[in-house]
């Protein structure tokens, strides 16, 4: 089982998102920092190294997306609250990322995203810790396949 996650994205200018990503509130680890790459913290136990797209292809034979055109993958992470999901995409607005999707909001789920300036897709999110309500719940363990 897997203690910590590292997710590599490949970046055209490494200073512009590290500067995108400290207007979010993230910090980065120095020790793990050079001209080609940093390490984003995104809590103890995950972290985004951002890769500078040619240092990123030399761990790959395969092509690389690019991210303004094509989707590789949406990112998600939690925030404490739904204000802190609004607040989230104000900073990266105001940072020069651009809105992805409408907020959705399904009462115990509520999130929203933007796309960070190389066009990665970010989804930030908050639920409800007691999970659906409970007729919810009810309802689906009632439903049987096909109906």
């Amino acid at each position: 089982m897997a203690t910590q996650i590292y997710l590599n994205l490949p970046v055209k200018d490494l200073k512009r998102s590290v500067d995108f990503f400290t207007a979010l509130g993230f910090s980065f680890n120095p020790d793990y920092t050079d001209e080609n790459a940093t390490c984003m913290i995104v809590n103890d136990n995950a972290f985004v190294m951002l890769l500078v797209e040619g240092f990123f292809k030399t761990f790959t034979h395969k092509d690389v997306a690019d991210a303004s055109g094509s989707t590789e993958a949406i990112l998600a992470y939690s925030v404490d609250s739904k204000e802190a999901v609004d607040e989230t995409i104000r900073k990266a607005l105001a940072a020069g990322g651009t809105p992805s999707q409408e907020v959705q909001d399904y009462g115990f789920m509520y999130n929203h995203s933007f796309q960070d300036p190389d066009g990665h897709l970010w989804e930030v999110m908050w639920m409800d810790p007691a999970g659906p309500p409970a007729e919810d719940a009810s309802a689906a363990s009632t439903e049987t396949p096909g109906n």
